[in-house]
């Protein structure tokens, strides 16, 4: 089994991984799960509550991924809730008109971030500081499949696909054989890598990272109410 040289491990942050099912929610999910690492102890966030708002701000319907202009505009503006304030659906809602949050969700969280630049030095840069950084990635079939050292490699001959895109969460830094590796925090469950993360060899990631983000200081957003 390879072994990996850990330099930066921010999971003990960190609850367990959560399973976003078949929704294309990971980016709220992503965002959700940085947002909870940087306050006080772990109580997971509501990725329903977050999605929704993004959703409505972007004018997307629930079957269609997030922007990460309007998931920041919606974690700074109408925050979110713990998770009980309004539990996540395990299916695509059918009903728009229905789809709605609870009249009463609880106190809400805001947070402040902004985009980043997409590289692995500057991914490095912000884990070595303790901050987790949401990802944005092109995937292709070898992270569908970690091995057992959860190391992912791409194969030979094997491409970005950009009609596959997903959000993840950096959490780790380190080498294996030499070559620098980011574990990432997935949200397709425990049963995905070690325990739902994986390492990315830079060979991998580097040309599959086409955006970032940072979250930092939190913000009120009691004063207001979330958009309608």
């Amino acid at each position: 089994m390879t072994v990996v040289t850990v330099l930066n491990d921010l999971r003990a942050e960190l609850g367990a991984a959560r399973n976003q099912g078949p929704r294309p929610t990971c980016l709220a999910f992503a965002a959700s799960d940085a947002h909870a690492a940087l306050r006080p102890g772990w109580e997971p966030l509501s990725c329903e509550f977050a999605f929704y708002h993004a959703q409505r701000r972007a004018g997307r319907p629930p079957d269609s991924g997030a922007t990460l202009d309007a998931m920041l505009t919606t974690l700074r503006h109408d925050g979110q809730p713990a998770e009980p304030g309004w539990p996540y659906l395990a299916a695509t809602p059918t009903d728009v008109a229905v789809w709605s949050p609870p009249a009463e969700v609880g106190p809400r969280f805001g947070r402040l971030g902004a985009p980043q630049a997409a590289s692995v030095d500057g991914v490095i840069g912000e884990i070595g500081a303790g901050r987790p950084m949401i990802l944005l990635l092109m995937l292709s079939r070898s992270f569908y499949a970690p091995g057992a050292d959860a190391v992912i490699r791409e194969a030979a001959g094997e491409a970005p696909e950009p009609a596959r895109r997903h959000a993840v969460v950096a959490v780790g830094h380190g080498t294996v054989s030499g070559e620098r590796v980011i574990l990432v925090r997935n949200s397709w469950g425990c049963g995905w890598g070690d325990a739902g993360h994986g390492w990315l060899t830079e060979s991998f990631i580097a040309p599959r990272l086409f955006a970032a983000a940072l979250l930092t200081e939190d913000v009120d957003v009691s004063a207001g109410s979330a958009a309608a």
